[in-house]
């Protein structure tokens, strides 16, 4: 992403094909396959890997994960001579290969274990329409559904479901979340009960050691607790704090969580942590194809759903922020808007 000559300029060295062996925090050193390096200060940035799929014929030829570059172009290339397309796991990748696959006139299937689509990230209105949605591109969504096990020989042939079900499959790919990379600050004897434990400056236990983005699990002000959180936005702002930190400086990330997924030529932008909301609102059209729906707790905005609606998006982002509470009617009403709502926000 930055050329030889940039990160030279920054006065950064970049070690590429070189593999981390162990931290040694006493004599402040991390090891490598091919040299020792010393340390003042250590930032964990090792993100994610897919979490790997424990079944009979698992192993077999024509799964697939996708999380980098390498993995993205395999599944291209895959695509290219797949007839039946089966997705296990209904989240924003299941989803965005599921109608990638349609556009190309595959047949595709949507395997969900939750009773809905995207049911972490969305509400349930949202995870409705979705479903909706895909069905009338031609997926076929199952959800409330497991797999027991991938049938074939050499290549992937089929999906067996729980209930005894087959699924003709000559390509699978496995979407069911990710797993941090911190084993090697596990063994440095640091805290890491899901990723690597941090401050709100993303300091570990360790005062001279780090964690950044994917595989931080750290305070987070939306979550009300320690959180860990996958996406850009978290890396980048997340690693402005961070690297205040190494410069003396005292900043808390407090960003707000933000995301987005484009499946078809639909786009969906979240923003917040909705964790137990106790009611929702609508607002706009969802026959429309571009609504927004807001959870609410105690009164207060704390995460936003939008669908087609970036402006709404904008908006909800400094709603959230701002913790703002507003009537359901109010917020509910085209004819006001959220921008108004966001001024009249203490």
């Amino acid at each position: 992403m930055r050329s030889a000559e940039v990160l030279a300029a920054q006065e950064i060295s970049l070690r590429l094909g070189t593999k981390v062996t162990g931290i040694d925090r006493a004599s402040h050193t991390v090891l490598t396959d091919i040299e020792s390096l010393h340390y003042d200060r250590l930032v964990f940035a090792t993100g994610t890997r897919p979490r790997a799929l424990v079944l009979p014929g698992a192993d077999l030829t024509g799964l697939y994960t996708l999380r980098g570059i390498e993995d993205a172009d395999a599944l291209g290339t895959a695509l290219q001579a797949a007839h039946n397309v089966v997705i296990i796991g209904g989240g924003f990748i299941g989803l965005e290969v599921a109608a990638t696959a349609r556009t190309k006139g595959l047949s595709a299937t949507v395997i969900e274990a939750a009773p809905r689509v995207m049911a972490r990230a969305v509400a349930p209105e949202v995870s409705r329409w979705f479903e909706a949605m895909h069905r009338s591109m031609g997926t076929q969504v199952l959800t409330g559904a497991g797999v027991s096990a991938i049938e074939g020989t050499v290549r992937v042939e089929a999906v067996i479901l729980s209930d005894g079900s087959r699924l003709l499959a000559d390509l699978v790919l496995v979407g069911i979340g990710a797993v941090p990379n911190a084993e090697l600050a596990l063994a440095a004897g640091l805290p890491c009960p899901n990723g690597i434990e941090v401050d709100a400056q993303g300091r570990t236990s360790d005062p001279d050691i780090f964690a950044v983005g994917d595989c931080a699990l750290h305070p987070n002000p939306y979550a009300g607790g320690l959180f860990r959180l996958e996406s850009v936005q978290n890396a980048i702002d997340q690693a402005k704090v961070v690297a205040a930190a190494l410069l003396g400086e005292t900043v808390a990330y407090n960003a707000v969580p933000w995301f987005w997924s484009d499946q078809g030529n639909v786009k969906l932008q979240t923003t917040g942590l909705p964790i137990n909301p106790d009611s929702h609102v609508l607002r706009g059209n969802p026959t429309e194809g571009r609504f927004t729906v807001f959870h609410i707790r105690d009164g207060v905005i704390i995460a936003a759903d939008s669908v087609n609606m970036p402006a709404d998006h904008m908006y909800a982002r400094r709603l959230v922020a701002a913790r703002a509470t507003v009537a359901p009617t109010t917020l509910a009403d085209l004819g006001i808007p959220l921008k108004s709502l966001l001024e009249a926000t203490p």
